[in-house]
Parts: structure tokens; sequence; C-alpha cells
């Protein structure tokens, strides 16, 4: 916990709730409050903080906006967690032609470090030549793979990650063994023939008409910690965007 006057200290000359959401998303990433943990009251708050319930009620309204925290009617607010759920809504947007959206299984193909390249430090705002891990693994929805995904990291912020055995769900992952819980991310489109070794894995011709997927996600202090390149079958899948 900070002290209130350091608190006032970090408050700036923003909106007040605004200010307050900052510190309070600021104690997450420092691992404060881990995922799934509770957050303290919002009288707690507001009195270590020196600002009103109200304020801190705002704060957190925003921040559950952002899928940042979880408010439960009479239980609280949790730091949300990057649960099959979460993950199925906010970030795997491929669903099935014939049927609803549902959670991919994943087999990985390889794990490996070594220095990054030009566009693996711009995307991850690294220096040239810093230590990343890549991972490429295959996905499958109803057994059928349907996406090929190349994924990079930081390796001095996922330290041991070669030495895991690695699950489905990597922000889980992240979040609860590493204490980066990825708060958004940016994605571009683009359509694209798919490349000799890809189309095998995916079971496809060379040049087969693919949907690559380039994702950058970024930790709740706003940091890129992972940027992940999928290119994806749309045969017999589509991508899904709920613009509200």
């Amino acid at each position: 916990m900070i002290e209130r006057g350091a608190a006032q200290d970090a408050l700036g000359y923003r909106p007040l709730y605004r200010q307050v959401r900052d510190v309070l998303v600021k104690r997450i990433s420092d691992g404060v409050w881990q995922a799934g943990a509770a957050i303290p009251s919002e009288p707690e708050l507001a009195a270590d903080l020196g600002v009103s319930q109200g304020t801190v009620r705002k704060a957190l309204d925003a921040m559950a906006a952002e899928r940042l925290v979880v408010r439960r009617q009479g239980r609280g607010t949790y730091v949300a967690r990057h649960d099959d759920a979460r993950i199925l809504f906010q970030f795997f947007k491929l669903v099935p032609d014939d049927g609803p959206a549902r959670f991919p299984t994943s087999r990985f193909l390889s794990v490996g470090s070594g220095r990054a390249d030009a566009a693996e430090a711009s995307r991850l705002s690294l220096a040239r030549g810093a230590r990343v891990t890549r991972l490429e693994r295959v996905r499958a929805l109803d057994g059928e793979v349907c996406v090929h995904e190349r994924i990079v990291v930081e390796k001095a912020r996922f330290a041991d990650l070669e030495k895991r055995e690695l699950p489905n769900n990597l922000y889980e992952m992240y979040a609860t063994s590493y204490g980066v819980p990825v708060a958004r991310a940016v994605e571009r489109l683009k359509a694209m023939g798919a490349p000799a070794g890809i189309a095998a894995a995916l079971g496809v011709a060379e040049g087969a008409p693919l949907l690559q997927v380039d994702r950058v996600a970024t930790a709740i202090d706003g940091a890129p910690v992972e940027w992940r390149l999928s290119l994806c079958r749309t045969d017999r899948v589509h991508y899904a965007s709920d613009l509200r």
C-alpha cells in the first residue's frame, strides 16, 4: 500500500477518477494484487488515497469497462483473470461457420530463443538484438487445425518459458506465473497466400487463401509484451468482431 501523501503526489491534474484509476492499475502491474485477487473495498481505497468513495467507484467502473477488474454484486471487486471464457470473449475471434464460438486446442511445434530481429524489436519496443523467446504452434477447432501461430516475447520478462510445459491459455500463464496480465491487444488483418511450410501445417495447398492476424498484446501498464502472428484458414471459420 502507498501512503496517502504519496498517492496524492501521484495524482496529477487529469480528472481525479482517472488519476485514481492509474494508481490502482499500477498496483496491479506491480503485483500488489494478483489475477483473481480481491481488491480492498471502496471505503478502504478512498481512505488510503485521500479521495471520496464516489471517485473510487468511478475509477473501478472505468477499470471494469476495460475488463481489468470484475465487479461482483455483494462480493466485491476482483482483478480479472484470463480464464478461457474471457479469452474467448475478448481475444479469440475465430468462430466456426456452422456453430457457436468455442475455445481452440493447441499443439506446440517449437520453442526457442535468440536475438530479436528488426521486426521483433520494433513490435515489442525492444533494443535491436535483445533476447527473445519464440513459440510456434497450431490451433484446432473440433480437432481440425485452422490456425498457425508464431509468438514472440521478451526473454527477460519470461525468463524460464522454454523450460515450462506450455498451456493452451498463454495469457493466463503470463498473469499467474509471471505477474504480467494482458490488458488489451491491437490487431491488423491482411489476406495472403499460404507459404509452403505453413500450408503443410494447416493442411492446405501452397498459396491457398489465409487470413493473417498481426497482434501486439500489451500489459496493464501499456507496455507491449507479446507479438503474435496468426495465419488462419477461413474455409470453415470466420473472424467475428462485435463493434459496440
